[in-house]
This record gives structure tokens, C-alpha cells and sequence, in this order.
């Protein structure tokens, strides 16, 4: 990979990298600066919609297109949420790009903004992360004093004001129903669909939702164009992505790579594979809610949309968890499932009473007390949640437990007749 397929984390690793100082010497708020004096916003819209960049949040939709439902005239205002509520097990991208590089994110906001129509946008941050939410309070500061936030900006007659909120401490709030009910300053429990966001969104007005990454590549995209943009990745997954890698490799962190990469060139080359003697069993691909891959798939598969779609999983925040011959696949899905259970809001009956019912099971088994018929009712319960639910976390919280069940049945089975994990045995 040549550097200049470094998109998001090429100033992450300077010196005073949240600074506005350090982010205008390598060519910040320029893109901003030829989105007001060159375009007009339905060209920034079309440049994104040619770039076809894809939410980085997890779902993957065309950004462009989700910006071209909002109307543009509207008796109500207009507003635009980042979604920063990094709440996946195993995800942490997006608190790098806050923490080192918040003014990368300010300027994508502002452009979206101007795109768009809208002249209010918050940050809505998880509520864990306090060290974020100053330096993006801070940045905002910078940016209001140097006239790139507020009225008028750079003399061009548009005004936007940015707020940082953050979060209730709630994996829900990610969704981004929730999100705006709790920016709302309202339990954050997800709302019905339809209206959707776009028309009827925070505070009844047409609201736009992006993720920290998918805005932090708007300024990239104005500068070089959308045909560049589209010229990384593949045809239909494009441009780069920022994998988060963790579990049993030697180096863990967060990589910027091509979309379309093979899944063992993260594990082996840039991670630096497994611990010595030890081999690959299992790849969660793209954060707990994504079904997971054995080993035998992990080393085909290519880490785009449409390759991990086909094996039925999903390449969902980018955040791989790699997991080698020592790991308890049972006991892993426990603890996920104790998550999704913890997470629920409650508020539907077959994510509320179906993640509790897998919990209880899953303990049972760990405990040795499981029973054979165990295994088809964990799926059976998969089931009743699946497509059930009002918000995508019922269907989440069945990704682990039903891959698991399907593709490591024989530790499910071991685990009750021996009463014991396979692993060491």
C-alpha cells in the first residue's frame, strides 16, 4: 500500500496533532475554503454521492445518497449528528480520529453542513470518553476564533454552530433513533421507522447522521474529487477503511487499509499475525454484533461489503477480533451475550426477554449445567429476535450466538456432556 492511500490517519501521529496550528500546516480547512468560494452545495452532494463512500458506522449505506433525502427547502431547521457513541465491543477507530485529529472531523462537519443546508450540528460522544470531548471542545474554540465556525463564515454568507454532547453511558444510543431522543434530553430508546431522520428527525426537523470516520473523509473528497475517491478500494466497496485489530496478534491497533484487502493481510502482515505456536480458530470481522468466520473463511475472505455479505457476515465498524487455539468459543459468546443483555433497552419484547433467555442459557452451560437441547433453543430464541425488533440491537445480539451455535456446535456439545471447555482438554 503506498502512502498516499493514507487518508484519515495521515497527521494522527504528529506532535500536537489536535491543534489547529498542526492541522492548517498540512492543508486543513482547505477543502473548506474551496467548498464555500468554488462549489455550490448540490455539487459537494454530487462529489460524494460519485465518491461512493459508505457509512463507516456499521451499516454501510451511500453517504451522498442518505444526504440526497433531505429536502431542501423545510419550514423547520435542519440538523446534522455525528454519531461518536463508539460503543461496539472490539471498535475504537473513531476515538483516535477525535483524540488526534478532531479538526479532520470540524472541517468534514462544517462542509456536510454547507452541502446540505444546515446551520446546527452536534457531536453526540460517548459519555465514557471524557478526554475526547475536551479536546473536541477545545478544537471547536480553535475553529470559532479563526472564523471557520459561526457567522459568515470565511465571508461567504453561511453560518453554522457546532455543540459537543455527550453521551448517557448507553450502547442504544448509537442507534441513531436513540440518539437523537437522548440529545433530545429523553430516555434513549429507539424510535419507530418510518418517518425516517431525513424528513423527520431531532426536534421534528430533517436530520442528517454520520458517523465520526464517514465525515472525517468529506474534506478529502472535495479536495481530490469523487473519481479519486472511488478509485481506491473496489468497485462497489470504495475507498479506505480503518480497521480496528485486536485479540491474539502481536500488534493491535488501528490500520488504514484499501477496502477490498484480504482479511489475513491484517492479521499476518500488518498486525503481525499470532503468537508464536499458535494458530488462527476464529475472526469476529467487524465488531461483537458481526457473525464470526472459522479459520478456513478468515483466510479467503477479502474485507469489502459485498465479500463478508456473502459468507454472511458483515464488515460492520471494521473491528476485527482475532481469536487463536485457546479461546473458549463458548465462553466468548457468553460474555458478548451478558453485554447485549446488560444493553437493552427494553422497550421490545423479543430483544428484552430473548437476550436475558440467551444469557441465562449461555451461564447455565459454562456452569456445567448445560442441556443437550441447550443448543437448538439458543437458536430457536435467535430466531424470535431476528427482524422483530424496532432497532437493529435485537438483530445484533443474535450475530454471535447464532454463528457460534452453527459453525462450533462441536463446543457447545462438549461443553454440556463433559461439563467442561474443550480447550485445554
Amino acid at each position: 500500500m503506498n502512502s498516499s492511500e493514507i487518508i484519515l490517519l495521515q497527521n494522527v501521529d504528529r506532535p500536537n496533532s489536535e491543534s489547529i496550528g498542526v492541522y492548517r500546516e498540512s492543508g486543513g480547512y482547505k477543502a473548506l475554503v474551496k467548498a464555500l468560494k468554488e462549489m455550490k452545495p448540490g455539487e459537494i452532494v454530487e462529489e460524494v454521492k460519485k465518491s461512493g463512500v459508505r457509512g463507516r458506522g456499521g451499516a454501510g449505506f451511500p453517504a451522498g445518497l442518505k444526504w440526497s433525502f433531505v429536502p431542501k427547502e423545510s419550514e423547520k431547521p435542519k440538523y446534522l449528528c455525528c454519531n461518536a457513541d463508539e460503543g461496539e465491543p472490539g471498535t475504537f477507530k473513531d476515538r483516535v480520529l477525535i483524540e488526534r485529529d478532531p479538526h479532520q472531523l470540524i472541517e468534514g462537519i462544517i462542509i456536510s453542513c454547507y452541502a446540505i443546508g444546515i446551520h446546527t450540528a452536534y457531536i453526540y460522544i460517548r459519555g465514557e470518553f471524557v478526554k475526547g470531548a475536551r479536546i473536541l471542545e477545545q478544537a471547536i474554540a480553535e475553529a470559532h476564533e479563526n472564523g471557520f465556525l459561526g457567522k459568515n463564515i470565511l465571508g461567504s454568507g453561511f453560518d453554522v454552530d457546532l455543540y459537543v454532547h455527550r453521551g448517557a453511558g448507553a450502547y442504544i444510543c448509537g442507534e441513531e433513533t436513540a440518539l437523537m431522543e437522548s440529545l433530545e434530553g429523553k430516555r434513549g430508546n429507539p424510535r419507530n421507522k418510518p418517518p425516517f431522520p431525513a424528513v423527520v428527525g431531532l426536534y421534528g426537523g430533517p436530520t442528517v447522521i454520520n458517523n465520526v470516520e464517514t465525515l472525517s473523509n468529506v474534506p478529502h473528497i472535495v479536495t481530490k474529487g469523487g473519481d479519486w475517491y472511488a478509485g481506491i478500494g473496489t468497485e462497489k466497496s470504495t475507498g479506505t477503511k480503518l480497521f480496528c485489530i485486536s485479540g491474539h496478534v502481536q500488534k493491535p491497533g488501528v490500520y488504514e487499509l484499501p477496502l477490498g484487502v484480504p482479511l489475513k493481510e491484517l492479521i499476518y502482515n500488518v498486525a503481525g499475525g499470532l503468537g508464536e505456536g499458535h494458530r488462527l480458530k476464529a475472526v469476529i470481522p467487524g465488531g461483537s454484533s458481526t457473525p464470526i468466520l472459522t479459520a478456513e473463511e478468515a483466510e479467503k475472505v477479502t474485507l469489502d461489503y459485498e465479500s463478508l455479505e456473502a459468507l454472511g457476515t458483515a464488515l460492520g465498524s471494521g473491528a476485527v477480533i482475532v481469536m487463536d487455539e485457546t479461546t473458549c468459543i463458548v465462553r466468548s459468546t457468553w460474555r458478548l451475550s451478558k453485554f447485549y443483555e446488560h444493553e437493552s433497552c427494553g422497550q421490545c419484547t423479543p430483544c428484552r426477554e430473548g437476550t436475558a433467555w440467551m444469557e441465562k442459557i449461555l451461564a447455565r452451560i459454562v456452569r456445567g449445567e448445560g442441556r443437550p437441547e441447550d443448543i437448538d433453543l439458543l437458536a430457536d430464541i435467535c430466531d424470535n429476535i431476528f427482524g422483530n425488533t424496532l432497532c437493529p440491537m435485537g438483530d445484533a445480539a443474535t450475530g454471535p450466538v447464532l454463528s457460534t451455535v452453527r459453525k462450533f456446535r462441536n463446543e457447545y456439545e462438549y461443553f454440556i456432556e463433559h461439563k467442561r471447555s474443550i480447550v485445554g482438554n
